[in-house]
């Protein structure tokens, strides 16, 4: 059976191999379910008292939302991305109060809403997406 540290490089070792191959539509998918994963393990490192562990993830969750943000084109998005822009500003500092207050609502909160991002992204034609860093 692998160990802790195994099994994390396997699995970057592994999201890096996708990430190589994969098409701008589905580099974002990724990253939203990244995210959607380390929110996870924020939530139970706040309820384990995992002060350290829990800072960390959720610095990781930030770098992701300041990712997702970088690759929004304001020229051809308009008004989608402005607002996309400020939903993942409000994301973020919705985090770094829970993160602050140890507020586990804070971090279910910004759960749902990537949630519903990334269920209205994967049905998106991969097509129709313009990603304009990523091009």
């Amino acid at each position: 059976m692998m160990n802790q540290e195994g099994l994390g490089a396997y699995q970057n070792a592994q999201n890096n191999a996708q990430a190589a191959s994969a098409s701008p539509h589905r580099l974002i998918q990724m990253l939203l379910e990244g995210l959607l994963d380390n929110l996870s393990r924020a939530r139970g490192f706040m309820e384990r008292g995992q002060i350290a562990d829990k800072g960390l993830t959720i610095s990781k969750c930030l770098d992701i939302l300041n990712g997702l943000s970088s690759v929004l084109d304001e020229e051809k998005g308009g008004e989608v991305t402005q607002e996309m822009f400020r939903l993942y500003d409000y994301c973020g500092r919705r985090l770094f109060e829970a993160n602050i207050n140890n507020d586990v609502a804070g971090i279910d909160e910004v759960t749902r809403l990537i949630t519903d991002i990334l269920e209205g992204w994967v049905v998106l034609k991969p097509e129709n997406v313009k990603v304009g860093a990523a091009q």
